[in-house]
C-alpha cells in the first residue's frame, strides 16, 4: 500500500499503484510542457503556480475515473492536463479578484508581477488547455465549454450576492459551478477518454460534482480552523477578504434567527473590515469555537457521503476503493 495524490490517498494495488504513478507523472510532464513558450518571461510566470506543487486533485480524479474504461487510452492524461490548465487559470484569475498575497506557500502572480499580467498569465493557459482540447474532439469541446459556462455563472453569481435567497442555498449552488463543476468534467473526461459505458460515465460526473463541493466545503472550514497553511492559503484569508464562506454564513443565519448577542457581536465585528490583525485574530478565535464551524463541518460530510453513495451501483474494485477513499480524504480535512 503506497500513498499517492492528494491528502494521503493510499492505493492497495500494485499495478493500480503504478499506472497511477505513471498517469500523474505524465500529467505533469503535459503541465510543464503546455506552460512553455518561446517567451521567457511567459513561462517563468505561467510555470509559477505549477512549479509552486499542489494537490492534483483533479487529475488523479480523471486518471482513478477512466480505471472503469481502458486506462491506457491516448486522451486520459491530455484531457488531465486541460481540467488542471483550467483550474489553474482559474486561480490566477480569483488571486487577483481576492487581493490574496500567497498561494500554495508561494507568493501570488499577482504579488509578484502585478494584477494586469496575472490575469493575462491565466488567459494565456485558458488558450493552452483550448489548444489541447482541440485535438480531443468536438465532444470533449463542448463538455469543457459548458463547464466553464457554468464556472464562470457561480463566480457572477458569488459576485453578485443571493438577491433575496437563502444564502446558504445560494452558496452552494454557486459552489456547484465554481468547483464542482471543473472537478465534475475531470472525472467525466476520465471516464469518456477511457470509452466507459454511458451510465458508469454519468455516475462519475455526478460524483465529482458531489465530491467537488465537499472539497471547497472543508476548504472553508480550513480558513478558519487551520492554525497552518494546510489549505495553501494563509489562515483566515477568505474571512479577512470578506468572501462568504460557509461558516460564516450559518454565523449569520443563527444571528438573525437566534439573535444572541454573542453572535451579533460577533457579526458586527466581521462586518467592521478584518484589515486590522488584532481584530482579525480575534474573528478567528470566536469563529473557531463556533458551533457556526462544526455546522458547516457536518455539511461537509453531508456532501462527501452523497459522492459516496453515488459509488454504489460501480462494479466492486481497487478503483472504486480509491475513490470513495478520496471522500474520506475530504472529510479528514474539515477535521
Amino acid at each position: 500500500m503506497t500513498v499517492v495524490g492528494p491528502f494521503g490517498l493510499s492505493v492497495r494495488d500494485r499495478a493500480l499503484e503504478a499506472d497511477v504513478q505513471a498517469g500523474l507523472a505524465a500529467v505533469e510532464s503535459g503541465l510543464l510542457d503546455a506552460t512553455k513558450s518561446g517567451v521567457p518571461f511567459i513561462t517563468e510566470a505561467a510555470q509559477h503556480l505549477v512549479r509552486a506543487g499542489g494537490k492534483r486533485f483533479r487529475p488523479l480524479l480523471a486518471i482513478l475515473s477512466a480505471r472503469f474504461g481502458d486506462p491506457y487510452a491516448p486522451g486520459i492524461v491530455p484531457a488531465a492536463v486541460v481540467v488542471e490548465l483550467t483550474h489553474l487559470a482559474t486561480l490566477y484569475h480569483d488571486d487577483v479578484m481576492d487581493e490574496a498575497d500567497v498561494r500554495r506557500g508561494v507568493e501570488s502572480a499577482n504579488s509578484r508581477w502585478g494584477n494586469s499580467l496575472a490575469v493575462l498569465t491565466g488567459d494565456f493557459l485558458f488558450a493552452r488547455a483550448s489548444h489541447i482540447l482541440a485535438d480531443l474532439g468536438p465532444e470533449a469541446v463542448r463538455i469543457q465549454a459548458e463547464a466553464f459556462e457554468r464556472l464562470v455563472t457561480g463566480q457572477i453569481l458569488e459576485t453578485a450576492g443571493p438577491d433575496g435567497r437563502d444564502p446558504v442555498e445560494h452558496y452552494l449552488d454557486v459552489l456547484s459551478g465554481k468547483t464542482g463543476s471543473l472537478i465534475a468534467v475531470a472525472c467525466r473526461f476520465g471516464a469518456l477518454m477511457a470509452g466507459a459505458d454511458e451510465a458508469a460515465v454519468d455516475i462519475l460526473t455526478q460524483y465529482g460534482e458531489r465530491l467537488g463541493v465537499a472539497f471547497q466545503l472543508a476548504d472553508d472550514v480550513l480558513d478558519i480552523a487551520s492554525d497552518s497553511h494546510e489549505s495553501g492559503k494563509t489562515p483566515g484569508t477568505d474571512l479577512r477578504e470578506g468572501i462568504p464562506t460557509l461558516p460564516v454564513l450559518h454565523l449569520r443565519a443563527r444571528a438573525a434567527a437566534e439573535g444572541r448577542p454573542e453572535d451579533l457581536e460577533l457579526v458586527a465585528l466581521l462586518d467592521g473590515g478584518l484589515a486590522d490583525d488584532a481584530r482579525h485574530a480575534e474573528a478567528l478565535r470566536r469563529l473557531r469555537a463556533h458551533p457556526a464551524l462544526e455546522q458547516a463541518r457536518r455539511d461537509t460530510v453531508r456532501y462527501a457521503e452523497a459522492a459516496r453513495r453515488t459509488l454504489a451501483p460501480l462494479p466492486e474494485g481497487y478503483a472504486k476503493a480509491a475513490l470513495e477513499e478520496m471522500c474520506d480524504a475530504v472529510v479528514h480535512r474539515a477535521g
